[in-house]
Parts: structure tokens; C-alpha cells; sequence
């Protein structure tokens, strides 16, 4: 049984055409000119101008209008720095020291509770050694694992305990 369409059926003419009407667009677009520079004129500039061109000085943002809607004889707007008389930029004042807040110095981790020092390491060291754990060792043993993650939870039980357990009710939070 031969279930190929034979050389005249609809398939083979429809291809036909398709053909016909490849070769048709390939000659049309071989017929056009092509869009290459001109070699007979000079190469551009870093600006986009050619030499031949005016030169100009350049125009600004101000002078683009392509409706025509700029009033014609109106007075030129001032600029920023004529209105106010000088140098109006957020770096052209000076820094003005009236004794306000300076930070106090964060207490030096050498004198910090040993203690303390390791429910940090192991709160913020217990997520980090499971995620390298589950990059790089993915054979760990599982003693290893909970390990890990009872010095995480030992941690922050630990770090949980020492918060204070009463609020002082003067404090609003600020310190002047």
C-alpha cells in the first residue's frame, strides 16, 4: 500500500506555487537598490555629522520642537542658576554642624558574653552549614544533619531566653 500522494495531486501543485512564488520574491528583492553607504561621501563623525554638513553649534533639549509650538519673540526662560542668583546644586552648600546626633560606638565584641558569642554563631552559622550541607556533602549522615540543626534551635532558644522579659514603660524608643 503506497500512501504517498502521487506527482499530480494537490500537495505537489500547491508546493509548485510555493516555489514559484519564492523565486518571484527573491528576484524582487535582487532588483532593489541596495541601502549600503554612499562611498562617495565623506565617513560621519563621533556626532552623527557628516563634514559636509553644517557645523553648527549643537542644539539643545530646549531648542527640539517638532510642532512648531515655541512661542515665537517670548523672552528666554532663565535658567535655574540665574532665578536664584547662584549655584543652586544639593553639592554646593556646605555641611552645616550644629552639635546634633552623633552615634554612640557599638560595644566592642571582644567584651560580649562567650556565651552569647556562640548562640550568634550558631543561629546565624546553624542555616548556613545545612545549606552547605545539602550543596556539598549530600551523603551526610543524618547525625550530622540534626546536629546542625539542634546547635541552630539550641541557639535561638538560648538568644530567645536572654531578652529582657519586661519593658521599661518610660522608654518610647528614642534616645536624645
Amino acid at each position: 500500500m503506497n500512501n504517498r500522494p502521487g506527482p499530480d495531486s494537490a500537495d505537489q501543485s500547491a508546493n509548485n506555487d510555493d516555489d514559484a512564488v519564492w523565486l518571484d520574491l527573491v528576484a524582487r528583492l535582487e532588483s532593489m537598490p541596495s541601502t549600503a553607504p554612499d562611498e562617495t561621501l565623506p565617513p560621519e563623525d563621533v556626532t552623527g555629522r557628516r563634514p559636509d554638513q553644517d557645523t553648527a553649534a549643537p542644539r539643545s533639549f530646549r531648542d527640539f520642537d517638532p510642532l512648531g509650538l515655541s512661542r515665537q519673540g517670548a523672552e528666554e526662560p532663565k535658567s535655574l542658576d540665574e532665578e536664584a542668583g547662584g549655584a543652586t546644586g544639593p553639592r554646593d552648600y556646605g555641611v552645616e554642624d550644629d552639635g546634633g546626633f552623633v552615634p554612640e560606638e557599638p560595644p566592642s565584641l571582644a567584651g560580649t558574653e562567650p556565651m552569647t558569642m556562640l548562640a550568634w554563631l550558631g543561629a546565624v552559622g546553624g542555616p548556613i552549614a545545612l545549606l552547605f550541607t545539602a550543596m556539598f556533602w549530600r551523603s551526610a549522615p543524618l547525625l550530622a544533619v540534626m546536629g546542625i540543626l539542634a546547635a541552630f534551635l539550641g541557639s535561638v532558644v538560648y538568644l530567645i531566653m536572654k531578652l529582657p522579659e519586661e519593658k521599661d514603660d518610660n522608654d518610647d524608643g528614642a534616645r536624645v
